[in-house]
């Protein structure tokens, strides 16, 4: 049995520029998905999972991802105080009491790998999770925990994937398929951002890993790749033959909260489903008159 996924590694470095004006001040991870921010829904998916060691890779500009997790005993007192115990339980459930907080720089912009490499002392010897936090999963059980399920299994290197549009495929690393057991596919190949025409498949890598710390070794080579930046895909691809590497298939539903569109159907969908902030009050039962007041609006005016 493979061992157990206690750490897990989110690559928080980025300057967020699609986002632009408003992560000049705040980091894109702190851009709130209903009630919390991105960086919170991974935590919690993270720690649901089993995970107990959260390590960030971040950048000095960047302070109010871990401020955003201290203690706030203005707040608690003001709620206590006002008997406001549900806002209370909200407010103290990020990190799990017994959580560990490592918290590394990525000093240069030189991608996904570079920044899972800025994390090699603090992963040690034993397998590690990474999860991008702006790609959100939205299921009843968090892809991460269905994942860490599967891996107990295969072991190895294994990576959430989806099918997407082949005009797509060059912003993602795609797989080369092979033979597929329930939601496990084998991988034979991977390619990094390749072109429609060049893709071996529409089966995409989203931001899910779970990976053997013997990727560590490989990416500490600095070998660059697509746009000239350290590939995690790369790696990957490098270590077919001597650890085996699936992709699962997961259920639920993706949204991709590093482009606008993607964020605001986050937001609406993690507000109607009782799966996201839907359960904590009335909120979606609410929202639903006035979304389908709006699309009314819109498509009688064809535009405001």
């Amino acid at each position: 049995m493979a061992q157990t996924i206690r750490k897990v590694v989110f690559p928080v470095a980025g300057l967020g520029t699609r986002f632009l004006p408003a992560t000049k001040a705040v980091p894109k991870e702190m851009l709130p998905v209903v009630d919390r921010p991105l960086i919170q829904w991974a935590i919690e998916e993270a720690a649901a999972a089993g995970c107990t060691e959260f390590i960030f890779v971040t950048s000095p500009h960047k302070r109010a991802i871990l401020e955003h997790f201290s203690p706030a005993p203005a707040y608690e007192e003001a709620l206590t105080a006002r008997g406001k115990d549900d806002q209370l339980a909200l407010l103290q459930a990020g990190l799990p009491e017994t959580a560990k907080i490592t918290e590394v720089y990525q000093d240069q912009p030189l991608g996904l790998g570079h920044a899972i490499w800025c994390a090699h002392e603090a992963v040690g010897d034993e397998p590690f999770a990474v999860i991008l936090p702006d790609d959100m999963v939205l299921h009843k059980t968090g892809c991460l925990s269905q994942m860490v399920k599967q891996y107990e299994e295969v072991g190895g290197n294994l990576v959430a994937v989806e099918t997407g549009p082949r005009e797509h495929t060059s912003r993602y690393g795609v797989l080369n398929p092979g033979a597929e057991t329930g939601p496990l596919v084998e991988v034979k190949g991977l390619v990094e951002k390749p072109s429609p025409e060049a893709a071996p498949s529409t089966l995409a890598i989203i931001g899910r890993y779970i990976l053997d710390p013997s990727v560590m070794e490989d990416l500490s080579q600095f070998n660059k790749g697509a746009g000239g930046e350290i590939q995690i895909t790369d790696t990957l691809a490098r270590l077919i033959g001597s650890l085996p590497l699936h992709g699962f298939r997961f259920d639920g539903r993706r949204y991709d909260c590093g482009n606008r569109a993607g964020f605001l159907a986050a937001n609406l969908a993690y507000a109607l489903s009782p799966n996201g902030a839907g359960d904590q009050s009335d909120l979606g039962e609410n929202l639903r008159p006035m979304l389908q007041s709006i699309i009314a609006a819109y498509s009688a005016t064809s535009g405001f």
